[in-house]
Formats: C-alpha cells, sequence, structure tokens
C-alpha cells in the first residue's frame, strides 16, 4: 500500500483481461534483517531468471522504500532508477543475475499495519495482498514463487524470539548483546506468504504425528501472561491436522507450525506458510473472558489458516483475481470441520445468517462483483463476504452437484496438478469436471456473475399430480445488467398435511432454465413444501406459504434447517406485514415457538438458534424501502408478545442451572445459549423483576458468555442494574483488550434512544483507539449494524461513521474503506436518508490526500 500522502489522485484500474505472466522468475531469495523497532535493515538478494522472451527490465514494486545500493551479481550497479515508488533495474541481456538491494524501514511510523510493523515492542509482519514490497523491492505478485532463505539479527533483549517461515536452520549469539536466527522454508511461495516475527514471547509447544508418522512440533506464541489462554487453539491445531489428513488426504509438509497472536492486527489471521499470524482474538481464550462463540471462532480461523498450507500455500493464486480461489475454497473446508466438530444443523444456520447479513446486501449495492472480480483499484477492498462467504456457497454447490466421492476425486486432481503453482479459479472447476465426470460449463456463471438468483416458485395440479414450477432470475448488478440462468442444486421435499402419509422424499434437482418445472408426485391436496433445504444454493426464495403450512413445517420438516427456515419465514412473514400495517400471523408465530420450545432439552443449540427472530437488518432486505423504525417497533413489540405468552416457558429455563462454563460440549454451549434467548424474550415483555434477574446472572456467571448475554439483554434498558453492570464489567476488564472491546461492542449494539449519543461519547473515552483495529470494529462496526441507531432521522449515525473515515484514513486506509459500505446502501432508504447518507460519502470523497482504499469504495457507493 502506498501512504496517503503519495496517493494519486485518479487511482488506476486493473483489470483481470489484462493479465500478463512476469517477465522475470525468481526461484531463491536470501533476506538480511538488522531488527529494530525504530529502523531495520533489509539487504533482499534475488536471484532473478528471464521468463520473456523479449528483453525487458527488472521491474520491483516498492512503497515507501529508498534504495541505499543495489548490487548485480555481487558489483555495484547503477543502472537502475526509480519510478514512482517502483525500482527499474536495466540487466541488459542477462538471462539470469543475483540482484542485491538495502534499504531502512521504520517499523514504529507503520500504521497502516502492513509490511513491517511494530506492535507493542514487537515486530511482526502482515505481506497480504501487497505488503512485502513495504519491506523489499519485488514484483510482489502472486504467481513469483520463491524459495526463502531468512537471516534475522537484533537485540536478544528485545527480541529474543526470532521466528520466520519454514525451518530454523541455525542460531547464534553475536556482538554487543545481540543473536542471530537462520529460517529456511523449502516450499516455493509467493511473497504475500513471507512471515517475520521478533520479540519477547512464550510458547505453548505442543507435537503432532502425522498420518505417514512424521513428528511435527507445535508453537502458539503469545505474550507472558496469555500462555494459559492458548489451549483451545493448540486442541483446535491438533484436530485440524488430523481432520484434513481424513476428509482431504492432506498431510502437513514442514517439520514446524507456528502461530504467533498479535493484537494490532486488521484481519483476523494470516496463513503465511509454517508462520501463522493471527489477531489475539482468535487464539486467546479461556471461560472468564471467551464467549462460546469465541471458543467456536478460535476453532474455526485456526482450523481455516491450518487448511490454507494446501489449499492457498502449495497451490496459490495466479493474480488477485482468482482470490476466491484460495479463500473460497478454503471458508467452506473451515465451516464443514466446525460443523463436524459441533452441531453440523446449528453451524450451517449460522453460516447462513452470516451470508445473508453481509454477502446479500453486498449482491444488492454498489459495491456488487462476482466472486471472480473483472477490476480493481485497491485489491485489499476486495476481501469481501462475496469472495469468501459466497465463494465457499459456490464450492459447497459444486460438492453438492457431485457428491462426496467425485468431489474428493476433484480436490485430489486439483491438488495433484497444481501442487507447487499459482493456479486459477477455472484450474479448480476444471479438476471438478474431470475429477467428477460433470459438465460445469453453465456453473461457470457464478464466476462471472454479480447477484444473488431469485426462485420464484408456484405450484401446479394435474389431477393428483402436483408439480413445482421454478422461474429464475438474476438481478442486474453494476456493469452487468443482462444476466444468464444460473446452475445450481436444489434440495427439495414435500409432504401431506392431511395425515395421508404421501412425501416426495428428500430431492436433488438441478436447475438449469430460466423456467423448470419438477415433478413433485401425487397428493390428494396442496402438499407442504420444504424447499432449498440445508440452503443447497444461496438463494432468494419467492414462495408464498399460509402461516399454517409454515408452522406445520416448523414441527414436521425432517430437515433442521428447513424447520428453521419454516419459522424465521412465518416470523418475517409477520413482521413485514406488520411494518406496513397489516396485523397478521402474530399467534401463529407465538404457538410455532412454543412447538420449538418442546425440543428443548434434545436439542438446545438448534432451538435457540430457531426461536430467534430475524435481525432488523434482514427485515429491511425484503422490503423496497427500509423504514428502520417502523421495523425496530415491529419487532420489538413481537419480542415482547412472545415474551409474554410464553413467560413461563422462558422462566422455566432459566430456573434450570447454568453448565459449568468449562463444559464446551454442544449441549451445555446449546442450554447457555438458549438462557440467553429466554432471558432477552423476558426482558422484551416487561416484566418488572427482569433487570434483577439479570443482574444476578451477571453477578453470578461463572463465565463470559452467561455473563456478556445478561450485560447486553441488561445495556438495552434503563434499570439502574444497567449501569452498576457496565461499571463492575469495566473495572474487572479495563486492563483486558480483548474483553474490553465487548463492553464497547455492547453499548454501541443498545436499543436505546440515546445509542447514538452514547456511541460520541465512546469513542472520546480514555480507552478507545484509532490505532486498534479491533477497537475500532467492536464501537464503530458495531454501531453500524445497529440499523435503528445508525439511521437515525436526522443523520447523526450517518456523521459519527464519516467522521472516523476521515480521522482513520491517514493511519490504516484498509480498516477505513471497511467501514464505508453501510453508507453505500443509501438507495434502500427514503429520501430524506438518501440525501444524508450521499452528502455524508460526498463529504469524504472531498476530503486532500484520500487513498486508494477509501476512494475506490466512497465513490462506487456513491454511484449507487
Amino acid at each position: 500500500m502506498t501512504d496517503a500522502s503519495s496517493t494519486p489522485a485518479l487511482p488506476v484500474t486493473i483489470h483481470r483481461g489484462d493479465y500478463r505472466p512476469p517477465e522475470w522468475q525468481i526461484p531463491d531469495i536470501a533476506l538480511d534483517f538488522e531488527l529494530g523497532i525504530e529502523a531495520t535493515r533489509v539487504t533482499a538478494a534475488l536471484s532473478v531468471v528471464r521468463a520473456a522472451a523479449a528483453p525487458a527490465p527488472l521491474l520491483l514494486r516498492g512503497d515507501g522504500l529508498t534504495p541505499s545500493a543495489v548490487r548485480v551479481d555481487g558489483a555495484v550497479w547503477n543502472d537502475w532508477r526509480l519510478e514512482g515508488s517502483d525500482l527499474i533495474v536495466d540487466l541488459g541481456d542477462r538471462q539470469a543475475a543475483t540482484v542485491e538491494v538495502d534499504a531502512v524501514i521504520d517499523p514504529s511510523a507503520n500504521t497502516q499495519l502492513m509490511g513491517l510493523y511494530a506492535s507493542n515492542g514487537m515486530l511482526c509482519t502482515q505481506c497480504e495482498a501487497e505488503g512485502f514490497r513495504r519491506i523489499a523491492f519485488h514484483p510482489d505478485r502472486p504467481d513469483v514463487l520463491s524459495r526463502y532463505r531468512v537471516r534475522m539479527a537484533g537485540d536478544k533483549a528485545a527480541f529474543p524470539i526470532l521466528l520466520s517461515n519454514g525451518n530454523i536452520i541455525e542460531s547464534g549469539e553475536g556482538e554487543g548483546g545481540t543473536h542471530w536466527a537462520l529460517w529456511e522454508d523449502p516450499w516455493p511461495k509467493p511473497s504475500y506468504l513471507f512471515a517475520l516475527v521478533a520479540g519477547d514471547l512464550v510458547v505453548n509447544r505442543d507435537r503432532f504425528t502425522t498420518m505417514s508418522g512424521r513428528a511435527v512440533e507445535l508453537g502458539i506464541w503469545v505474550r507472558a501472561g496469555d500462555l494459559d489462554r492458548t489451549h483451545h487453539a493448540m486442541t483446535a491445531l491438533k484436530h485440524s491436522m488430523k481432520w484434513d489428513e481424513e476428509v482431504y488426504g492432506r498431510e502437513y509438509d514442514l517439520d514446524r507450525f507456528n502461530i504467533v497472536a498479535v493484537s494490532d492486527f486488521n484481519m483476523g489471521a494470516m496463513e503465511n506458510k509454517g508462520l501463522n499470524i493471527f489477531n489475539t482474538r482468535y487464539i486467546l481464550a479461556d471461560p472468564d473472558t471467551a464467549t462460546d462463540a469465541d471458543y467456536d471462532g478460535v476453532e474455526g480461523v485456526v482450523a481455516h489458516e491450518y487448511f490454507h498450507n494446501w489449499s492457498g500455500n502449495r497451490v496459490t493464486c495466479r493474480d488477485w483475481f482468482q482470490l476466491s480461489l484460495k479463500e473460497g475454497f478454503t471458508v467452506y473446508r473451515d465451516q464443514s470441520f466446525s460443523a463436524a466438530m459441533g452441531s453440523a444443523p446449528v453451524k450451517r444456520i449460522e453460516d447462513v445468517r452470516v451470508l445473508r447479513a453481509a454477502q446479500f446486501p453486498e449482491d444488492a449495492g454498489p459495491l456488487a462483483h462476482p466472486i471472480r472480480p473483472d477490476s480493481y483499484q485497491e485489491i485489499s477492498n476486495f476481501y469481501t463476504a462475496t469472495v469468501y462467504n459466497k465463494g465457499a456457497e459456490v464450492i459447497r454447490m459444486m460438492a453438492t452437484l457431485l457428491g462426496p466421492e467425485r468431489f474428493r476425486k476433484g480436490t485430489d486432481l486439483y491438488f495433484a496438478r497444481h501442487d507447487g503453482e499459482a493456479a486459477t479459479c477455472e484450474d479448480f472447476v476444471r479438476a471438478m469436471e474431470e475429477g467428477g465426470d460433470i459438465d460445469l460449463s453453465q456453473f461457470r456463471r457464478w464466476y462471472e456473475q454479480a447477484g444473488t438468483p431469485k426462485l420464484h416458485l408456484a405450484l401446479a395440479q394435474e389431477g393428483e399430480d402436483w408439480f413445482l414450477d421454478v422461474t429464475q432470475t438474476v438481478p442486474p448488478t453494476p456493469g452487468q445488467d443482462d444476466k444468464a440462468p444460473m446452475m445450481m442444486p436444489l434440495r427439495l421435499a414435500a409432504f401431506a398435511m392431511d395425515g395421508s402419509g404421501a412425501a416426495l422424499p428428500d430431492t436433488l434437482a438441478t436447475l438449469t432454465d430460466v423456467v423448470q418445472r419438477i415433478p413433485l408426485g401425487r397428493f390428494t391436496a396442496r402438499p407442504a413444501l420444504s424447499v432449498n433445504r440445508g440452503f443447497s444454493a444461496p438463494v432468494i426464495v419467492d414462495y408464498e406459504r399460509a402461516p399454517g403450512e409454515l408452522a406445520w413445517l416448523a414441527a414436521h420438516d425432517d430437515d433442521p434447517f428447513a424447520r428453521y427456515e419454516a419459522l424465521q419465514q412465518l416470523m418475517l412473514d409477520t413482521l413485514v406485514a406488520a411494518v406496513s400495517g397489516e396485523a397478521k400471523g402474530r399467534e401463529a408465530v407465538i404457538g410455532a415457538v412454543a412447538q420449538t420450545l418442546t425440543g428443548a432439552a434434545d436439542d438446545p443449540a438448534f432451538v435457540a438458534e430457531a426461536v430467534l427472530l430475524p435481525s432488523e437488518a434482514f427485515i429491511g432486505d425484503q422490503m423496497v424501502t427500509v423504514d428502520p423504525d417502523a421495523i425496530r417497533r415491529e419487532r420489538l413489540a413481537l419480542q415482547a408478545a412472545i415474551g409474554a405468552a410464553l413467560e413461563r416457558e422462558w422462566r422455566a429455563i432459566l430456573a434450570q442451572a447454568a453448565p459449568p462454563a468449562t463444559d464446551l460440549t454442544p449441549a451445555a454451549k446449546g442450554r447457555r445459549r438458549l438462557r440467553g434467548v429466554a432471558l432477552a424474550y423476558l426482558a422484551a415483555s416487561g416484566k418488572g423483576d427482569v433487570p434483577g434477574l439479570a443482574f444476578a446472572i451477571f453477578s453470578n456467571a461463572d463465565g463470559m458468555t452467561e455473563r456478556q448475554a445478561a450485560l447486553a439483554t441488561l445495556a438495552h434498558g434503563d434499570s439502574d442494574e444497567r449501569a452498576h453492570a457496565l461499571d463492575i464489567f469495566y473495572q474487572r476488564y479495563r486492563d483486558n483488550p480483548l474483553v474490553l472491546d465487548k463492553w464497547f461492542q455492547v453499548q454501541a449494539w443498545s436499543q436505546r434512544a440515546d445509542t447514538v449519543a452514547a456511541v460520541a461519547e465512546l469513542a472520546r473515552h480514555a480507552d478507545f483507539t484509532l490505532a486498534n483495529p479491533n477497537r475500532v470494529r467492536a464501537l464503530y462496526g458495531a454501531f453500524a449494524g445497529n440499523q435503528a441507531a445508525f439511521h437515525q432521522a436526522d443523520g447523526a449515525g450517518y456523521r459519527l461513521l464519516a467522521d472516523l473515515v476521515i480521522a482513520l484514513d491517514p493511519r490504516n486506509p484498509q480498516t477505513a474503506a471497511r467501514m464505508i459500505p453501510p453508507l453505500g446502501r443509501w438507495k434502500r432508504f427514503d429520501e430524506a436518508r438518501q440525501a444524508l447518507m450521499k452528502a455524508e460519502l460526498e463529504r469524504i470523497l472531498a476530503q486532500p490526500g484520500l487513498s486508494r482504499d477509501v476512494t475506490e469504495q466512497a465513490s462506487k457507493s456513491l454511484m449507487g
């Protein structure tokens, strides 16, 4: 990335169609670091080999670097120049050479957290996507793969631990209290996977024996005092290694696997070969400081980054347009792993909820793009829900179409064919075709077309034979007005509600046409349709069903996800009607929730998810014009009605003792989750004793899951217990950054009328800082997701978010840019709010020296 001061006025658009192979390859790199917080000297020795037929100078990308010396084959070389930030070295007709470049960088001044930067006295790196050019001059493109040899030297007291990719070869003592270490990675990798960590760290060590009998040394490195919170991450790592061997046949390929937890980090984690660097949020966990959701997050992210060793590292991306090649595939892999480790239905519900909350709005807005984009100005803006989450759904659809055995043949072929290469999305699809013996020509449109397909369903009858007519549309998106029909798997079933026993069992239909008829079988009356079971395709289903049919499916469908969907659809229909002034379905919702609660003892995790009301944002997604005030009013009213009508059931759930916080079985986590849901429903009912009950749960909780659920419930209200609980929580955890993030987040989520003012006040709190992305996301990210508060009619919420973007952009443009999408959804709201949101986007764009990251996001958002 470039500093804001050097950003060009008109960002350059990069097009996928302009891809050209590299003119030079670099099979080997030797890096020598003399480490210091304020000054680190870097010597990069690149063994370059000409790959193009026509002579071309060597182009090495740089960002904020100035070469102090350039040598070619050991001799001082003067035939070089800087073009902007890039180094051009003219090597004449040489076919190969060793090019050495010396430079000095200041990690302490690197507030972008890209490249080599300082974090609380430690040095660490983040190089994906284009951060390596902030460390050394290099082509810095993923199709240039190299073997790395890295020597680090520094003050032993300041940097007692020296880590890099691969295996440690040698180490020793130097002069004047220094020491050094030499690391070597035998596997070729792109520059974005380079990693270095130097600091005062302690380690949780363990060992894993691979399926071929090799011993791998494992290490999770953290700051002193955090070691006891790494055991869950280590268990997750070992489970991931074993699962990847059993399910995909992938064995780890180095002698060591290290993880380092860093508090200042733009992303969740990074899969650097053999040295994963993690946000502390996804490593540190114990019952007192981490919720069950935090534990699940640690397990899932540890798995995700480990799985990248093959789906991302051994087989990497040819260019950044292929980002979903590694991310979509790996998200699918980590989702499958988490489903295997816990409750598969609940995991599927959680994944779909995330997709609908983040990706569906992205597909419907000005930032819509295919999972393989056609162009970008700043690649960091394409680390999106579309690339990751929709990308995972595309892989899941292929797995569904092929079935387990053929999908495994396809992945085996993909890994064998492209091991050690920089591949493309097309390479993956072709391997699925050949390994699975299937024609995916039409399926490729998922990589080409943006937008969420919509399926319009209608039942048709011919005598006693029933059919389902499916009409498929894909909406226009920016730059793509006309769409062709997609190929997709659609799982469905049909049931007789009249007790006749007739049924169409679980069936997989493959949709390929704009209009398609699917036979359902013989029924004496209109059957109950269970459609898109397991969310077999990432689509919006338009199908009118009466409340009675939805309630029946919520009670009787044999697919857990479909039961959840039926109850959610019943709630959604009721809420959308209420916002429009139509009263219908409330009694059916209450009855269906009551019926679902009868299964709480058998599957509390599923029940807790199923009885939750749809989010305010998701309700708004069903409306032509979003009315945030009416949505909140009607959602609270339905929540209150369910809370009051089922008061006895909610109190019975809370009367049962909570499982110990140390019990992380799916059943125990489900019981705690259901207790939190019960408390929220009781609070919505307005019963006078609930604040005291919530405070008692908060005070007596033996773990963070119960404590945070009670605090969140209190945070919505006006009771004396609210202020008391917030103060207690703050005083107890003020020195724990990750838990203090929860304190900020709970208040930003509050449904109180004064939330906008409260967030503005919290932004001035002594513990709030723009320097830490976690803290920014905890306050402003949560606030932007609080629909009614963010969309306050006077525009104060919009101004608050725009002020943040403007203040944050000079120091961390990547995090600043990721705060813009909520403003880009202005077309969904009334004219007054539209004008206010557009004005804030214009104010952002008017700032001098705006980064490429923010310029692209804001300008595209303004276009609508």
